[in-house]
């Protein structure tokens, strides 16, 4: 059986599932592989317009498999095949959501930090614990922590290994939305059908120009976001958008 279940819901969302509950759906290298070919296949297909990343209600991923790691060199060909797989979520141009139960530690809070909202249960449990294994975060988790929570609170989380509830990873904006355990799922798919209705260049545009200038100087980063905003006046879409207020209808975005 596959260890991502891929599902087309209705209104242009692809849904993810990772499927691997006897290991709390830890990310194998073969894990990741297998999400990576599901997220360049949503790249490409035209009528998907954004993506739902989940697990089940124990684990949305309880990090990397420890099985694996114990045999790791630091040559080992492995983190070359990972590097390879979080380059596809780093890559993906369109909007991916987080549907995040249980536990999100490691790999997995990595995974949740490579998308662009994370939708959290109350009862989840997030952090970096990859000190207490003598290692350390190595998919992002040292820096994207920094830039979403600050040095101090930061610091605070990585260096002592300790796990965040949901309230505290909303607190420090670690996550988008903290909801009943029960909805994290539906309420997440809501979300990205919304977003999937709009016009899929605008989100596009907003992604990359949010993405790049993150680490720009102010002023490259509004550049960035100027040439953007003046190219969309090229499209269809915004024809139809206008339009379709002063009418006082629903648009019909075609991402053109």
């Amino acid at each position: 059986m596959s260890q991502v279940l891929s599902e087309q819901l209705t209104g242009g969302v692809t849904l993810l599932r990772i499927n691997r509950p006897e290991r709390l759906n830890a990310l194998s290298v073969s894990v990741r592989e297998e999400l990576a070919a599901h997220i360049n296949v949503s790249v490409r297909d035209q009528s998907v317009r954004s993506i739902v990343i989940t697990g089940d209600e124990k684990a949305f991923a309880a990090g990397a498999d420890v099985d694996e790691l114990i045999l790791r060199t630091p040559m080992h060909p492995d983190f070359g095949k990972s590097r390879v797989a979080w380059v596809a979520l780093e890559e993906c141009t369109k909007p991916i959501i987080a549907a995040v139960n249980g536990l999100a530690l490691g790999g997995g809070c990595e995974l949740a930090m490579h998308c662009d909202i994370i939708i959290a249960g109350e009862s989840a449990k997030l952090g970096q614990p990859e000190v207490k294994l003598g290692i350390m975060p190595g998919a992002g988790g040292t820096q994207r922590f920094l830039r979403v929570a600050g040095k101090f609170a930061a610091m605070r989380w990585l260096l002592t290994g300790d796990l965040l509830s949901a309230t505290q990873a909303l607190a420090i904006g670690l996550v988008s939305e903290v909801v009943a355990d029960a909805d994290v799922l539906s309420h997440s798919v809501a979300l990205a059908t919304r977003i999937a209705a709009l016009p899929p260049l605008a989100v596009m545009a907003i992604k990359e120009v949010v993405l790049l200038g993150a680490d720009a100087p102010l002023s490259s980063a509004l550049l960035l976001e100027r040439k953007a905003f003046q190219l969309l006046f090229a499209t269809d879409d915004k024809v139809e958008g206008i339009q379709a207020f002063k009418e006082r209808r629903q648009p019909q975005f075609g991402g053109r």
